[in-house]
């Protein structure tokens, strides 16, 4: 008998399958720990049956406001709306565009714009220059202010929607299902910088957002007494999956308006957080407080970008946190790999430690294949030594780029997802970064395009040619740093006006922390500009 020939009656083929969503990890959750404290944000509790009830009744109302597939914004910190979201716009039927409330309004514009957005949730500090986006593009979408009384926000003027009267909206009515009928359906579109410095909206769907949650709940140890201290932005890559993954394990969501240093000490100490994501800022502001001192209990750290330096993990494990270096891109989630740390690691020195753990590491489980290839597709040697770029495919990547097909194709060529990074593979699998294809620079957890940051300094009088570089920096990761040709016309360089013209069109993070004036740009016989002297200058 042939065991692969036997064909399955309708009902049972029926019975068999389930669409998989990260929906579905609340429903659970809600079912069967009710009671079970989901969200802490300073004073306020929620029970996961309250958040459960809380995401239905904005669910409910977001239905009558938008069709199926229609974008909702939300432009929110680390509050509970903003996590309350990724499953109460998805349970809609929508697709969720979580936005960083320090965009500036030109770039809020393009996004927006781009995006189709039929309602956007906005945080009380940025409500009002939102409205004025959304008059400016003319598209008519709703905004709701979410007023953060912990914030000190006071209440618009009438007429204007809030996101509580939103929440009244769909107070009434049948909860709506934690399923989907369509798992390959987008659930979240995310922007980020590439090359040609205009953003690029990247499609999760409900089936990669599920699996790679449950990748990060394996890797991260997420269970149900996981209390998670939210200092990475749910903005960037839906937080790496966290606002599912930590509700898959039923665990606790520890939110944070901001991150600084007392509240974030303030949760290590009262709150009993056990796990935390961040740049190297992050680490920076636990180990450099006057607060810092070793806790009762181990936290484990994923950090992305650049790797702790010895220093730091030697900090970090002096106050019993554990660092594990992570790394991915936009398009795969936030992070693809992990560094996996081995056995007989703990035996070794600090400084060979340091060296092993700054790798990028292996694929974590479910989300597909990571390898370094060459320019023929062809795998380089696992010696550690040759380059190549760093490739993946799999249940982590991307469904492709909104209203871009042409960069979708150019990503996915030859069948695996381009991710633009150098690096090599050493004898035993894991993948290190040697360089960085793509002119990006990540400053704190965040990407900033050089290209965008030049585009904005050429439109400056005075500037006749300018290139933007990464340096490395020990608290932020790296920093943008801006080399200048100056119109001779132009006088002696004035600072402060190149930084308040950045300012004006950029977000403040993405602003040059140095502005160095030289005479030509170094450039190959093609033109190019050689930015990889302009780093070593």
């Amino acid at each position: 008998m042939d065991v692969t020939q036997d064909t399955l009656a309708p009902e049972l083929a029926v019975a068999r399958t389930e669409p998989l969503t990260p929906l579905a990890f609340l429903g659970r959750a809600a079912a069967v720990f009710g009671d079970r404290e989901a969200v802490v944000y300073g004073d306020m509790r929620w029970s996961y049956a309250e958040l459960a009830a809380h995401v239905q009744s904005l669910a409910r109302a977001l239905t009558a406001r938008i069709e199926p597939g229609q974008t909702v914004a939300a432009i929110l910190p680390n509050v509970p709306a903003m996590l309350a979201a990724h499953y109460a716009v998805p349970l809609a039927g929508g697709v969720l565009t979580a936005l960083n409330p320090r965009l500036t309004p030109r770039e809020l514009e393009y996004i927006l714009e781009h995006a189709e957005a039929r309602v956007v949730l906005a945080d009380g500090d940025v409500a009002a220059e939102v409205r004025g986006v959304v008059e400016q593009i003319g598209t008519g979408a709703a905004v709701a202010e979410v007023v953060d009384a912990a914030a000190g926000h006071a209440a618009p003027d009438a007429g204007l929607l809030t996101y509580d009267a939103l929440l009244a909206e769909g107070a009434e009515g049948e909860d709506l299902p934690w399923a989907v009928a369509d798992e390959t359906a987008p659930i979240t579109l995310n922007y980020t910088s590439g090359t040609t410095g205009r953003p690029k909206g990247v499609r999760y769907t409900h089936r990669s957002a599920h699996q790679t949650a449950v990748a990060n709940v394996i890797t991260q140890g997420y269970d149900g007494a996981t209390r998670y201290l939210w200092t990475l932005p749910m903005f960037h890559c839906n937080g790496w999956t966290r606002p599912w993954a930590v509700t898959a394990a039923a665990g606790t969501h520890v939110c944070l308006r901001a991150v600084r240093m007392d509240p974030i000490w303030d949760a290590l100490d009262d709150e009993g957080v056990t796990h935390l994501c961040g740049a190297p800022i992050v680490a920076a502001m636990i180990i450099e407080s006057e607060r810092a001192h070793p806790v009762d209990r181990e936290i484990r750290m994923a950090a992305a970008g650049a790797a702790p330096p010895p220093s730091v993990i030697a900090a970090l494990e002096g106050l019993n946190i554990t660092p594990v270096h992570v790394y991915g891109l936009t398009e795969t989630h936030g992070p693809f790999t992990i560094c996996e740390p081995q056995p007989g690691w703990a035996e070794l020195d600090r400084a060979a430690r340091a060296q092993v753990m700054a790798r990028q590491g292996v694929a974590m489980p479910m989300v597909g294949q990571v390898a370094v290839v060459d320019m023929d597709m062809n795998p380089v040697p696992a010696d550690g030594r040759t380059m190549g770029e760093v490739v993946m495919r799999g249940e982590g990547v991307m469904l492709g780029y909104y209203k871009n097909p042409e960069a979708t194709a150019e990503a996915f060529r030859g069948g695996w997802f381009h991710s633009g990074d150098l690096g090599v593979m050493h004898p035993d699998g894991y993948i290190q970064l040697r360089d960085r294809a793509k002119d990006i620079i990540i400053s704190g957890g965040e990407n900033i395009s050089s290209i965008e940051v030049e585009g904005v300094l050429h439109a400056h009088p005075a500037v006749t040619d300018v290139a933007v570089v990464g340096v490395s920096d020990a608290r932020w990761g790296e920093r943008p740093v801006a080399y200048l040709v100056l119109d001779p016309a132009s006088g002696p360089l004035d600072v402060e006006a190149l930084r308040a013209h950045c300012r004006e069109h950029l977000a403040g993070f993405k602003v040059p922390d140095r502005f160095e004036v030289v005479e030509e740009m170094p450039r190959t016989a093609t033109g190019k500009i050689r930015k990889n002297e302009l780093r070593r200058s």
